[in-house]
Formats: structure tokens, C-alpha cells, sequence
């Protein structure tokens, strides 16, 4: 009889593996890791600062600023300058990014068999 800590553990293993194959296949496709991708959807109707960002992304400060930099050097956000308070940065989509963003929307994602019973996906 197996352990049930190691079937947990190697289920979680397969999981992971799906989502590095859905990832290296995304990045091959768009030229974006799949944190910079989620940046982009997070960024798609609205401004947000790096903090809300994080919270948005799931990530610390440190790495979300890592991914925004990594953003803003291929030209796919900006920041603005906050209204009420002008020390306060946020971002926003460029042109640019608009597209890229558009275009992994009409895009065709091969999703790894694991994961699409967790994946809703709307059906054209």
C-alpha cells in the first residue's frame, strides 16, 4: 500500500509539470513568462499600483517588481503618475501591450490534459 503523503506529493509533482509545459509552450508562442502574461490580463481594464499588483499576482514585492521591470523594458506598460498623490506610480497598458494582449486572447492555448479539468475555458 502507498503512502498517501507520497501520492499527494507526486499528484502535486504532475500538477506542477503540466504547468511548466503550459508555460514553456506559452513563453515559445508570445515571448512573455507566464507571470508577464498574467501582468498584462491584471493590467487589461484598469490602473494598479506595484503593491496591488503583487497582491493581484500572488507574488512578493521583490519579484513583481523583477516581472514589471521585465514588462516595461519590452514596452508592454508604463507608469503614471497618481492624481492625488503624485509619489504614486501606477500602470497601465501601452498600445503595445494592448496587442500583445489581444493577441494571446485570440490565441489557442494547448492546454496539458491534467490541468483542463481545472481550466474553464470559453467555447467559440
Amino acid at each position: 500500500m502507498e503512502n498517501k503523503q507520497v501520492t499527494t506529493l507526486c499528484q502535486i509533482r504532475n500538477v506542477y509539470r503540466a504547468i511548466y509545459e503550459f508555460e514553456f509552450e506559452f513563453q515559445d508562442s508570445y515571448d512573455l513568462c507566464l507571470n508577464e502574461g498574467m501582468l498584462l490580463c491584471s493590467l487589461n481594464q484598469q490602473k494598479y499600483s506595484s503593491n496591488e499588483l503583487a497582491g493581484l499576482l500572488g507574488l512578493s514585492k521583490s519579484n513583481t517588481s523583477k516581472v514589471i521591470k521585465s514588462v516595461e523594458n519590452k514596452s508592454l506598460i508604463k507608469r503614471i503618475v497618481g492624481k492625488e498623490d503624485k509619489r504614486q506610480m501606477y500602470f497601465v497598458l501601452t498600445d503595445a501591450g494592448q496587442k500583445k494582449l489581444e493577441s494571446i486572447k485570440c490565441g489557442n492555448f494547448k492546454i496539458p490534459q491534467l490541468l483542463r479539468p481545472l481550466i474553464k475555458t470559453e467555447e467559440v
